[in-house]
């Protein structure tokens, strides 16, 4: 852990000769991009909810693909129900907006040169989130329904309400699309000086053991099987963050300018 903390120190030490905020100036920072957020996300959260029986119908596939009914056990759980797709969905529509909206906030931290990675990194915040989804929906999901549902419980007879399978139905997508993200994590500690390839290589086997861990804890199934599933996508990942955290570490871009003088 010595080297980590070294490696933050430095990466602060390195940034102090861009021009600084004051406190003040952060939380208006701060305050200003939260209200735009919030402003596209309110927007695609009223187009989403325009099409709002399609996007229920699209959540609901993977039940009635294994012909299991849903239920409700209060007046307001279809009124709730309508209401979080629709916020997923807005959300998704106006995640490119407000990504742009958090880059320009962590943005006077960054050198002009690191400023380029702008589409990069919405593009690839975007994609990897998506893929996440698309993995939970299609196979995590319908998966794990079948075999908590139909496998463990054939011998009862299943009532699922419209509160539960919604809050199952969002812990797999979101978690999965939040877990995926893990190559822009790694994307920004490296960019900061803060790990690099070497040093990601070298605590793999701790990184190994983090993962595995969160795949148990977000798991829905208790098989084995089911967490090597989970996992091994965030293993590709984390070596996929390794390749990025070579080539955007400041070492090689200073090797490079090194380079370029001689």
């Amino acid at each position: 852990m010595a080297d980590l903390v070294d490696s933050v120190r430095a990466a602060v030490t390195d940034r102090a000769e861009l021009p600084g905020m004051s406190l003040m100036e952060h939380l208006t920072e701060l305050r200003k991009r939260l209200i735009h957020a919030t402003v596209y996300l309110l927007i695609g959260f009223a187009v989403a909810y325009a099409f709002h029986e399609r996007l229920y119908g699209f959540v609901q596939k993977p039940l009635d693909d294994l012909h299991i009914a849903l239920n409700f056990t209060h007046p307001t759980d279809g009124l709730n129900l309508y209401l979080k797709t629709a916020l997923l969905g807005g959300a998704i529509l106006a995640s490119p907006f407000i990504l742009y909206q958090l880059w320009l906030f962590i943005s006077p931290g960054m050198y002009a040169n690191e400023k380029r990675y702008v589409v990069p990194f919405m593009a690839a915040t975007i994609g990897l989130f998506l893929a996440g989804a698309w993995f939970g929906y299609h196979w995590v999901l319908p998966g794990a329904i079948k075999v908590l549902v139909l496998d463990f419980g054939k011998k009862f007879n299943p009532i699922l309400t419209i509160e539960d399978y919604t809050q199952f139905f969002l812990a797999v997508i979101l978690g999965l699309g939040i877990c995926f993200e893990l190559p822009i994590l790694i994307f920004f500690l490296s960019l900061f000086g803060i790990v690099d390839a070497k040093f990601l290589l070298k605590h793999i086997r701790y990184a190994i053991l983090v993962i595995f861990l969160i795949s148990a804890i977000i798991c829905p199934l208790p098989d084995p099987f089911s967490m090597i599933l989970f996992a091994s996508p965030m293993l590709v990942l984390y070596f996929l963050g390794v390749g990025v955290a070579y080539f955007v570490h400041p070492s090689r871009r200073k090797a490079k300018e090194a380079n370029k003088a001689a």
